[in-house]
């Protein structure tokens, strides 16, 4: 299972009833944060969860709305007495940003690890997810990533035992781990059937439309998309400052076939979203308008 909060949806300032842009995921022990807008410390306390299980933080761009919490969330995480790595994903120049940032941060009990993305496309695998980092086009550069957790085949019982695999060994072939015994080698493809449909989470903001989106966010349970306008003559201006409408997100999220969209990254001019998603859900039909706080838990298909 994948838990999902949009911890904040706002972009460019922080509101009263708005925090900036973060998103907060958990799986199996492990919580990852994408971008680290003002705010996100108080929105992980409103939620209940918690800063010690953070080990991946990953950045689209270094814009302040995205990065200017994180020397404040890292100060926390030291004060409470954190000693393990913190790893750090971004566009190039990531160190350099960061190490910035951290004049007002100079000394942390824990070794921050950076992986710089440099190419259009990187995977990356850690915790026992496959993180991958796509370019989108913003005005300076900026990435979205997809979460995807893969699900081995089905444990076939019938062929573990006409193989005689003993029985205490069946549960590391399962894991997709090769057992080595008596000069005999199993391994897992011989007793597990074809990979089931796993997790697939797709986030991306500050970013025209674009074919990386699309392409990346096919088949995702859920599609997290930049709508900073709601307005209908908003057209011109979402092009010039390289943004997104809901009508321009709820394209892509048909066009991706996603299950389900979250709008989020809303203009601080745009107030009430929802009253905007009667028109977003005719070319969508499972859209939502993203709030503060919004969870979702992701959970494999029944069988």
């Amino acid at each position: 299972m994948l838990d999902v909060c949009l911890l904040g949806c706002g972009g460019m300032m922080p509101l009263p009833y708005r925090w900036l842009t973060a998103l907060m995921t958990r799986f199996n022990g492990s919580s990852l944060l994408i971008d680290c807008g003002e705010g996100t410390q108080i929105a992980i306390k409103e939620k209940g969860w918690s800063f010690k299980p953070i080990d991946v933080i990953c950045f689209t761009h270094y814009h302040g709305d995205h990065i200017s919490g994180l020397p404040g969330l890292l100060l926390t995480m030291g004060n409470a007495d954190r000693t393990e790595p913190l790893t750090l994903i971004g566009p190039k120049g990531l160190e350099r940003v960061v190490n910035a940032l951290r004049v007002i941060a100079p000394e942390l009990p824990f070794e921050l690890k950076f992986i710089e993305i440099t190419q259009p496309e990187e995977i990356i695998e850690l915790n026992g997810y496959r993180l991958k980092a796509f370019r989108v086009n913003h005005n300076v550069l900026c990435y979205g990533y997809t979460l995807e957790i893969d699900r081995a085949g089905k444990f076939d019982l019938e062929r573990a035992l006409a193989l005689d695999i003993p029985k205490q060994y069946w549960k590391y072939l399962q894991k997709g781990e090769t057992v080595e015994l008596e000069g005999k080698t199993y391994t897992p493809d011989m007793v597990l059937g074809a990979p089931r449909k796993g997790i697939k989470l797709t986030y991306c903001t500050d970013t025209r439309p674009t074919n990386s989106i699309r392409e990346n966010a096919k088949g995702s349970d859920l599609f997290i998309c930049e709508g900073m306008y709601g307005e209908t003559d908003k057209d011109a201006k979402a092009s010039e400052y390289k943004h997104m409408t809901f009508y321009e997100a709820a394209d892509l999220a048909k066009t991706a076939e996603a299950k389900e969209l979250w709008l989020t990254h809303y203009s601080p001019s745009l107030t009430w979203p929802e009253e905007y998603m009667e028109a977003v859900r005719e070319i969508f039909p499972n859209a939502r308008a993203g709030k503060d706080g919004m969870t979702a838990e992701l959970t494999f298909l029944e069988e």
